[in-house]
């Protein structure tokens, strides 16, 4: 009785050209071989799948068909063994479940009889030397790719922002993608306002014609790429770490480091996680006088026109008219105008401020500066004790960790630094004419420039009691100008004797000229 079998005919995608490898050649070849030796052929399988694993379409359904009609066949037929497998430790068990169905697997080029003992050490060097190709080719790939990351090179596919582009000589890089890179310059900017959720900008981003995912966009403000580094993964004893990319930056390294410190709440305010809409500006940030829950907003339809109230939906059911409200949180906002008639000493108060603070950054600068260096220099000495053989290579790598860890926290405190200082009396008067206007601007700006205003007046929440804004906490400029203005209007001439002594009420912490 002649024997039956199945052809088993395997090309993965990256051996479709290569000489030897085609399906026909294949098929051809085991033809030729099952007339030779009279052996019946019942189907021709033909797979287009990787030999890592037995996870593979054609296969799987030949599986199931052997279990189905045991004795059908008797022989499963292959070129090589590595057409059968590349993972030794998964093929011995496949040809153990083959064979317990009754079928011996057999690759015509490299024939072994399994039930001779000694067959299964050349079983063993066929199945290992795919696998080992397999292993050699991937370690030259991921080493090519982690040497590229170290040259400032980002390999793969470019992220949204950038484009894929190739020059003359051949060389792969990545280039700014202008509209994109506009897109991610916004959304970078408003997390840095820390007034709006990040799903809240995400929808917003969504609205404006950003085409990406949730996901996608988490990655995007997570990732040093943007700011110009590429990051080398951790590799054996190698630690993690950022290196200078060759690629041109979207953002500054100050602005991503600033959004990071919000995303890890070391920064965090107030930022509404509620859609709001045009009628309901202070929703999110207002909050029930009888309950402290925060206010919703709605709409109740009248006979001539609709109307709009805040309210609260715990038991308590407490309500207030948008319009009235609206209206007196606006001129709530007019008392931390600064004095028109006055913004000589405003600039004057806020200048001296602001020479205070930045003397105290340029120490804090100055000290970091220092302290690295001392780093550095435990750093040289550790390395030649390393060399002399005074120390070991663990205590060595020990000490190089915790220095660079170091260095690494002290050179992200100086990026944090703002060293913008150019023509800043030219920025405060311009600021000034802007807080001047502070209550037209929130009742006829857009409703994001609104909900700004008052995130960045009112970093808590506030009630509304008596017709009259409540609030804990306003912003310490804003307090300051406040009690200027009460003080300037107590005097009928509007003006103080010595106007630094005015100063004292501006916090030199945490200062930062305000622009709209």
């Amino acid at each position: 009785m002649s024997k039956i079998a199945d052809l088993y005919i395997r090309v993965s995608t990256d051996e479709q050209a290569e000489k030897g490898f085609s399906q026909r050649n294949q098929e051809e070849m085991l033809r030729k071989y099952c007339g030779i030796n009279r052996i019946q052929i019942r189907n021709v399988i033909y797979e287009d799948h990787s030999a890592k694993t037995f996870n593979r379409p054609q296969w799987k359904k030949f599986l199931a068909d052997i279990k189905k009609r045991k004795h059908k066949i008797s022989l499963v037929l292959f070129m090589k063994w590595d057409r059968f497998s590349r993972n030794a430790g998964d093929a011995y068990q496949m040809i153990n479940q083959l064979r317990a169905l009754g079928v011996e697997p057999q690759a015509i080029e490299q024939p072994l009889d399994l039930s001779v003992p000694e067959n299964k050490m050349m079983l063993a060097f066929y199945l290992a030397a795919p696998e080992v190709e397999n292993d050699r080719r991937a370690l030259n790939t991921f080493q090519g790719l982690r040497r590229g990351k170290k040259e400032g090179r980002h390999m793969g596919m470019a992220p949204y922002g950038y484009a894929n582009k190739v020059t003359e000589d051949g060389k792969k890089y990545i280039a700014i993608v202008p509209d994109k890179a506009a897109n991610v310059v916004w959304v970078y900017e408003q997390i840095a306002k820390n007034i709006f959720s990040t799903e809240s900008i995400y929808q917003t981003a969504k609205e404006k014609g950003m085409g990406i995912s949730k996901n996608n966009m988490w990655l995007i403000i997570r990732n040093p790429l943007y700011c110009g580094m590429i990051v080398v993964p951790k590799y054996r004893d190698e630690e993690e770490r950022l290196v200078k990319g060759q690629h041109d930056p979207i953002i500054s390294q100050d602005l991503f480091y600033k959004v990071q410190d919000i995303l890890n709440s070391k920064a965090r305010t107030y930022r509404p996680k509620i859609k709001t809409i045009e009628n309901f500006p202070l929703r999110g940030f207002f909050v029930c006088p009888k309950c402290g829950q925060k206010l919703g907003g709605s709409k109740c339809r009248g006979r001539s026109r609709d109307y709009f109230y805040y309210h609260c939906d715990k038991v308590c059911k407490w309500r207030v008219n948008s319009e009235m409200a609206n209206s007196v949180f606006k001129g709530h906002l007019n008392k931390f105008k600064p004095l028109a008639e006055v913004r000589k000493l405003y600039s004057a108060v806020l200048l001296e401020a602001y020479r205070e603070h930045t003397g105290l950054v340029i120490n804090e600068k100055k000290k970091s500066l220092e302290q690295i260096g001392v780093y550095e220099k435990k750093l040289a000495v550790a390395r030649n004790l390393l060399v002399t053989e005074k120390i070991d290579a663990d205590d060595y790598h020990l000490m190089k960790t915790e220095y660079n860890a170091e260095i690494s926290r002290l050179e992200n405190e100086i990026g944090n630094v703002d060293e913008d200082r150019a023509d800043i009396e030219s920025l405060m008067n311009t600021g000034l004419q802007n807080l001047i206007k502070l209550g037209e601007a929130f009742g006829d700006g857009s409703l994001v420039d609104s909900r700004e205003i008052i995130g960045l007046i009112f970093p808590e929440n506030f009630t509304f009691q008596n017709n009259k804004i409540q609030t804990a906490r306003v912003n310490e400029m804003f307090k300051c100008i406040y009690l200027v203005n009460n003080r300037l209007r107590a005097k009928k001439n509007g003006t103080k004797d010595d106007i630094f002594l005015l100063s004292r009420v501006v916090t030199s912490t945490g200062f930062k000229p305000v622009t709209f």
